[in-house]
């Protein structure tokens, strides 16, 4: 597979050209933005963000923990995007009858 933009050639399940930097291949629609239930520290309002903008988690942590200590912005905002982002809902499994004809 080629990238589109610096047309070097790339591995065929790449998501990101490693010449370039630029995603390539289809667009992936973005996500909500919603406080996931797996993974997430104290309320998950960093994964949510980490995950919306398809940035490390870790990175989003310390932009607010460093937000919080040296502006308090933080303090604040936390429990604000707590209340106001939704979370995420719970993906149930389908019955079995359901799975048995799907699979016939």
């Amino acid at each position: 597979m080629y990238c589109n933009y610096c047309g070097k050639v790339i591995q065929d399940d790449a998501a990101i050209c490693a010449y370039c930097g630029i995603r390539v291949g289809a667009s992936v629609a973005r996500r909500r933005l919603v406080r996931p239930r797996q993974g997430r520290k104290i309320a998950g309002v960093c994964l949510g963000f980490a995950e919306y903008f398809d940035i490390d988690v870790t990175v989003v942590r310390l932009v607010w923990l460093i937000a919080s200590f040296m502006t308090g912005i933080g303090l604040f905002a936390y429990p604000i995007a707590w209340i106001v982002m939704p979370e995420e809902p719970l993906l149930l499994a389908a019955p079995f009858a359901a799975q048995h004809a799907t699979n016939s």
